[in-house]
């Protein structure tokens, strides 16, 4: 990182089976958190619609917004994608293992999200890798690392001290 980015410690990632609750959760998420808005599935004109919606809602409550593939207006871009992510925004990537955690910062990505660090309903044919595996496959990147996958307060307190940046989870904000 060559300038001094802010990169949140909580983060809310979205997709398709949020649903409705997504308001409620944007809402609930302290000031200073981040979003990454994917939502892959949803048809091009909805999702603009979603987007605008979100960046409103986003910059109400000074959260910081990114989303899968870019889209303008926005603090960033998650993976791969044109628009703001590019340039002065925020860049974030996945990593699944240590290739693509490599592969994060050979892309000028910002933060890594490292997953499934526990199993996960997102993956249900997916084993979690463990913290401390994580943990390995996060350092090949040399970049903030945020901790995903079955993440919840309770683990983020039990783990954050192997080094993690951050944890992000969906269903932990979401399901209340």
């Amino acid at each position: 990182m060559t300038h001094r980015k802010i990169i949140p410690r909580l983060w809310l990632m979205t997709d398709e089976r949020v649903g409705e609750a997504l308001w409620t959760a944007l809402r609930r998420l302290p000031p200073g958190s981040g979003v990454v808005l994917r939502h892959h599935a949803t048809a091009p004109a909805q999702r603009r619609a979603l987007i605008k919606r979100v960046r409103r809602v986003a910059a109400a409550r000074r959260l910081v917004l990114l989303v899968a593939g870019g889209a303008s207006g926005v603090a960033g871009v998650h993976g791969a994608g044109h628009g703001t992510g590019h340039g002065l925004g925020l860049r974030s990537w996945s990593a699944h293992d240590r290739r693509q955690a490599i592969a994060a910062r050979r892309t000028g990505a910002d933060l890594v999200f490292v997953s499934p660090i526990f199993a996960t309903r997102s993956h249900p044919a997916a084993m979690g890798v463990g913290p401390g595996r994580g943990r390995r496959i996060g350092t090949a990147a040399g970049l903030p690392l945020i901790a995903l996958g079955g993440m919840d307060r309770r683990r983020w307190l039990r783990i954050r001290h192997l080094g993690f940046h951050g944890w992000a989870a969906i269903d932990a904000l979401t399901s209340r």
